[in-house]
C-alpha cells in the first residue's frame, strides 16, 4: 500500500514536471493546438527593429495578439481558405518580401559602415564646403531699366530692405528684405558669384548683374569663415547615407550580372 501511494505521489510529480515543461514551450493551447513560445520572440523582435522598447506591457499585448492570431486562422483554415488562389500568391509575395529583407540585413551586417569611412566622408564634405560664408542681400526684377531705377534710388539714400519688400520678385528672400543668408559663394549662379565676390563688406553692385532668372542688384553684409558643423554631430547622419549607399550599390550589381532574357 505504502509503495502504490509513492508511486502515485512519482507519477504526480512526473506530470507536474513535464506540465511546467509544456508551458515553458507554449504560451498558450488554443482548441487543443499549442502556439509555440517561438513566435511570441518572433513578433517581440519584430516590434524591438520597429525602434519600440518591449516593456512587460507590451509584452502582455504581444502575446494577446499571437493567440488571437491562432483564433483566427484556424477559422481560416476550417472554412478551406488556404486553398485559394488569392491566398497562394499573397503568400509567395510574402515569402519573397521576407527573403529579400533578410538578403539586404545580411549584406549590410556583413559591409558595415566603418569609422574610418565615415571620417573619409566628412573630410570631403569639409574640404568641399570649407572657405568662406557670405551674408548677401539681392533684388530681384525682369528689366534691366527697373534694376538701374533701384540702383539710382539706393544711391539717393533708399532702403534696400524696404525696396526687396516691395519690388524684388524672388519669392524666397524678398519677403525678409531680400536677406539671403549665409552661403557659400558657389551656391549661386556663376554671374551672381562672381558680381558676389567682386564686393567689399557692405558694398552694393552699381550695375545690374544679368542671370538666368533676370537682374540682380546685390549687397554683400558679411563674410566669415565656413561654419561646419562638427564630425560627431553628423556621423549618425554619414553613417546612415553611406549604409544607404552600400546597398543600393550591392542592388545594382545583382541587376547587372543577373542574365534577363
Amino acid at each position: 500500500m505504502q509503495v502504490k501511494l509513492l508511486s502515485t505521489v512519482a507519477a504526480a510529480a512526473l506530470l507536474c514536471t513535464l506540465s511546467t515543461q509544456v508551458l515553458a514551450q507554449n504560451v498558450a493551447i488554443v482548441n487543443g493546438k499549442a502556439i509555440p513560445t517561438a513566435r511570441v520572440e518572433a513578433l517581440s523582435q519584430q516590434v524591438t527593429r520597429s525602434g519600440r522598447q518591449v516593456t512587460p506591457e507590451v509584452q502582455a499585448q504581444i502575446k494577446d495578439e499571437v493567440i488571437a492570431r491562432e483564433i483566427f486562422m484556424q477559422e481560416a483554415q476550417k472554412q478551406g481558405l488556404e486553398a485559394s488562389a488569392d491566398y497562394k500568391s499573397q503568400m509567395e509575395l510574402a515569402r519573397q518580401t521576407i527573403l529579400i529583407r533578410e538578403l539586404f540585413m545580411t549584406f549590410q551586417k556583413n559591409n558595415a559602415v566603418t569609422d574610418a569611412e565615415v571620417k573619409a566622408e566628412y573630410d570631403k564634405f569639409a574640404a568641399a564646403n570649407g572657405g568662406k560664408e557670405y551674408r548677401a542681400r539681392h533684388i530681384l526684377v525682369e528689366k534691366e531699366d527697373a534694376a538701374k531705377a533701384i540702383i539710382a534710388q539706393l544711391k539717393k539714400g533708399g532702403k534696400f530692405e524696404e525696396i526687396a519688400k516691395k519690388s524684388s520678385k524672388d519669392p524666397g528672400s524678398g519677403a525678409n528684405g531680400g536677406d539671403l543668408d549665409w552661403a557659400p559663394a558657389n551656391n549661386y549662379v556663376a554671374e551672381f558669384s562672381e558680381a558676389l565676390l567682386s564686393l567689399s563688406k557692405g558694398k552694393t553692385t552699381e550695375t545690374p548683374v544679368k542671370t538666368q532668372f533676370g537682374y540682380h542688384i546685390i549687397r554683400l553684409d558679411d563674410v566669415r569663415d565656413a561654419q561646419l558643423p562638427k564630425f560627431d554631430e553628423v556621423k549618425p547622419q554619414i553613417s546612415e547615407q553611406l549604409t544607404q549607399q552600400k546597398l543600393v550599390k550591392f542592388q545594382e550589381d545583382l541587376r547587372a550580372k543577373a542574365k534577363i532574357e
